[in-house]
């Protein structure tokens, strides 16, 4: 792709629930607002990170907070621009360039949206290849990018700009903001130059998300497994089939936390897979053992769409597969792992590995 247009929404929506992992909200809310932006102000065009000048101003924008809230909570239109320009202001810097956060259902499409209100291109890569729950949660931290100046913005108007002394602080503040206003709110954070985003982000995630919603529909189409094109894509495992036969799911601390039980069918009947989730999932689990984990990739599909479901999405009755697959390999180093490895998520449980 060199720009997005409203024929690919439907494609980048589709993928980038399968990365969110369970999270990264409802893919069809950020499909709407992106949807709306362009019709108005037109297609966006997408760079990737090599044509980034050094000396670019490059903005990431997310949306913050409980996925099962933004499903009953949507923004306004205006909100989502409004994050990047009162941070660009707050720097006295000229943007030049929208950045996605995390490749999520809704935080893949929400800087379609900016880029298009502001006029500006989008970087085709995010920081994290995948979604996690908490802002320090990137790889711009491991590579010493603050978080802060951050800002933060609701669909009422209120905005604010945090600046906190690490990225860890910026999380714990602006998840408190976020919960007052509502639990969900804009943010942009990570102001980086062209040179930084360049090292920190994962590069081709857009490219990647409307590669997975296209061989999913392809495969459809054709009545091939749709499964199986995505996981051999992400170079993933399916892990479980089986039906969804209890979710316990609570709305905490600006988080959506909890587990879903999958009784198995196929070749997996008898056994029992538990998916733990803060936002996305965390940890599975078959008959006790855990057989995947943070910070690698836990999606569930599915079973005959090959559309992923996310948290706020599980429901009972419902016949998926689950799949995992390798994250960017720097979230296996050791600061990854420290910033989102299980035990991090309080799992006395060290990562569990997928052979590659």
């Amino acid at each position: 792709m060199r720009e997005i247009t409203l024929d690919d929404l439907g494609d980048i929506a589709s993928g980038a629930a399968v990365l969110g992992t369970g999270g990264g909200g409802d893919p069809y809310i950020g499909r709407l607002l992106a949807t709306s932006a362009l019709r108005t102000h037109g297609p966006v065009p997408l760079v990737s990170l090599d044509e980034v000048d050094g000396d670019a101003v490059v903005l990431p924008v997310a949306m913050m907070g409980a996925p099962t809230v933004m499903v009953e909570k949507l923004p306004s239109a205006e909100q989502v621009g409004l994050a990047a320009t009162t941070l660009a202001t707050y720097l006295g810097r000229e943007l030049t360039h929208i950045a996605c956060a995390e490749a999520g259902g809704v935080n893949s499409l929400i800087p379609v949206a900016a880029a298009a209100q502001l006029g500006l291109p989008l970087v085709d890569a995010d920081g994290m290849g995948r979604a996690f729950p908490e802002i320090q949660m990137v790889l711009p931290t491991l590579y010493g990018v603050r978080a802060t100046p951050m800002s933060i913005a609701d669909e009422k108007g209120n905005r604010g700009v945090l600046d906190t002394v690490d990225n860890h602080w910026a999380e714990r503040l602006a998840r408190s903001a976020t919960i007052d206003m509502g639990c969900s709110a804009m943010i942009s954070t990570y102001a980086m130059s062209g040179r930084q985003a360049r090292d920190a982000l994962v590069p081709g995630t857009l490219t990647l998300c409307a590669e997975l919603g296209a061989l999913a529909r392809t495969a459809r189409a054709g009545h091939a497994d749709p499964v199986a094109a995505v996981v051999d894509r992400l170079a993933g495992q399916r892990l479980f089939t089986g039906k969804v036969v209890d979710v316990a799911r609570r709305t905490v601390t600006g988080f959506a936390r909890g587990e879903a039980r999958l009784a198995g069918t196929d070749g997996d009947a008898g056994s029992e897979l538990v998916l733990r989730f803060q936002n996305e999932h965390l940890v599975a689990e078959r008959d006790g053992a855990a057989v995947a984990s943070v910070p690698d990739l836990i999606c569930t599909l599915d079973r005959e769409s090959g559309e992923a479901v996310t948290t706020e999405g599980l429901r009972f009755g419902q016949r998926l597969t689950v799949i995992a697959a390798p994250a960017d390999p720097r979230w296996h180093s050791p600061g990854g792992v420290e910033l989102a490895g299980p035990r991090y998520f309080g799992y006395d449980l060290d990562p569990v590995v997928l052979a590659r």
